[in-house]
């Protein structure tokens, strides 16, 4: 039985009866010879990708030089606080702006002034651009914001139902909402903001 092996001679492939012998014997066509400029140039981009993802999956399975660790079920749901418009992720509570005017003036008109156009920080009622309460297309991430990174000073210490009465307060000051009506999970997706 003999091996095959494959040269290249003079452009053409030939079959070499056995390693290390001259390539002689007919001439051997080259698998992609009778391909055109097209499949070629398709099957050379496949080919660079399949080539540029291999890197990839084997970085990640790369050591962990015994660093870290797996997060508990617990770590990941403190985490996990992300608040989308529909507002499913919304705990329970509630609160209106009446309450909220009294969390407002303990823990917020420090910086964003008595009535939230003063400042020093970003004013809260009224006012124009992007980062206006005016200008949310929807209620659920205002109370995402303050739950996370209100007050200032003592980012997440608010209780749900602070920050429910909160967000109600300048859903009212900013005339989205009556200083009666209640907020909470199923009532705050609802609040029509002006730009949705």
């Amino acid at each position: 039985m003999h091996l095959l092996n494959w040269r290249v001679v003079s452009g053409e492939w030939r079959v070499a009866s056995e390693p290390g012998a001259r390539a002689t014997g007919a001439s051997i066509p080259h698998p992609t010879q009778d391909l055109t400029p097209l499949v070629r140039a398709l099957a050379l981009a496949a080919l660079t990708v399949l080539c540029s993802l291999l890197p990839v999956s084997s970085l990640a399975q790369t050591p962990t030089y015994g660093l870290g660790r797996t997060p508990t079920a617990e770590e990941i749901r403190a985490w996990d606080i992300a608040i989308s418009p529909a507002g499913t992720e919304l705990p329970p509570g509630s609160g209106t702006a009446k309450e909220g005017a009294q969390v407002y003036a303990q823990k917020c008109a420090a910086c964003h002034g008595a009535t939230g156009t003063e400042g020093p920080r970003n004013r809260l009622v009224g006012g124009k651009g992007s980062r206006q309460i005016v200008a949310y297309q929807f209620a659920t991430p205002l109370w995402d914001i303050i739950n996370r990174s209100m007050p200032y000073d003592k980012q997440g210490s608010l209780t749900a139902n602070e920050v429910y009465a909160v967000t109600a307060f300048l859903l009212q000051r900013n005339g989205f909402i009556q200083e009666t009506d209640v907020m909470d999970a199923k009532s705050l997706p609802k609040v029509k903001m002006a730009t949705h």
